[in-house]
């Protein structure tokens, strides 16, 4: 059985079929439909079956493709499990939906069904963990609810913290200021800030304590009020770090823990973070979102090196 599609334009055709027509052997693969496009003509072969499937995802993701925007594996994947799960709409809005936009005017939008949903809990918990491999998003969204929410003056501050726990979290050593000695290990979180602001103004909004970039070990003794608090690389805290700076959420804060589990550099301890999983799953107003190699939204390689070691460690 075939059937085919007419495109509406040039633009629209390349949208769709991705770089080097990427995105049409993903649809292959995912809907067991054989996808060729021929200039304008897009030819669905396959069961009826799976041709409507196939036909259902492109559907869903006509507001990108028509307007030559940005789709890729993870749009097609979460597509498909909206379709799968009977959460279209829920999809549509996710797309319909800009969280924010960059310095550069380029629009945010969470590109997977479980980005979507950890951006809601984030808006909706004063508390929210997110869990997952690298490249998923967790700190990069945060920090766009972070600057949101500064912006909005639904907060009066950002702070950003990890456990620097390759220099031990005794940093005394290093050569230089406090913020000579962190640097290194704070380096992702500064990154997140340089898509929302200039990187030649970050410093005066540090100066003022507006924004604030500090290791976990800093936070002791403090409350955080009206703050936005984002604790990255949390698989690295020990649980005595983490009950520490869970309890340091102030009135009118906001806090967003992120980790993956499986790559914990703490030896012959408990990661923090799972202690708190375990303590905490069940706690109303904490959200916990877990995320997996389909929402992995960097270089297609990043995901099937997450599947591979996925996989290894199931089977050892």
């Amino acid at each position: 059985m075939t059937k085919t599609l007419t495109l509406p334009s040039t633009l629209s055709a390349v949208s769709l079929s991705g770089v080097g027509q990427e995105n049409l052997v993903i649809l292959r693969k995912e809907t067991d439909v054989q996808v060729t496009l021929r200039g304008l003509e897009l030819i669905l072969s396959g069961s009826e079956e799976a041709q409507a499937l196939a036909e259902e995802i492109i559907y869903l993701l006509r507001d990108l493709w028509k307007e030559g925007g940005s789709v890729g594996r993870p749009e097609l994947l979460s597509a498909k499990e909206a379709i799968l799960t009977g959460l279209q709409e829920e999809f549509l809005t996710m797309l319909r939906t800009p969280l924010a936009h960059n310095r550069r005017g380029d629009m945010i939008r969470a590109r997977t069904l479980k980005q979507w949903r950890y951006v809601q809990s984030i808006l909706k918990d004063d508390l929210t963990f997110g869990l997952g491999p690298a490249g998923t998003g967790k700190t990069y969204l945060a920090a766009v609810q972070a600057f949101r929410a500064l912006k909005e003056e639904r907060v009066e501050r950002i702070i950003l913290t990890r456990p620097a726990v390759e220099a031990g979290e005794k940093l005394g050593f290093l050569p230089g200021d406090l913020q000579a000695k962190v640097n290194p290990y704070l380096r992702p979180l500064y990154d997140a800030l340089y898509e929302f602001i200039d990187p030649e103004q970050l410093p005066k909004l540090m100066e003022r304590g507006v924004v604030e970039v500090a290791p976990l070990a800093y936070m002791r003794g403090r409350t955080l009020n009206r703050a936005f608090v984002i604790l990255d690389e949390a698989q690295n805290a020990t649980p005595e770090q983490m009950k520490m700076v869970l309890t340091r959420l102030g009135f009118g804060s906001k806090m967003v823990v992120n980790g993956d589990l499986t790559q914990t550099d703490l030896v012959g301890r408990p990661s923090g973070l799972a202690v708190a999983r375990q303590i905490l799953s069940n706690v109303q107003g904490i959200a916990f979102c877990m995320f997996d190699s389909n929402d992995v939204v960097r270089h297609p390689l990043v995901m099937r090196i997450v599947e591979a070691y996925e996989a290894f460690e199931k089977k050892n």
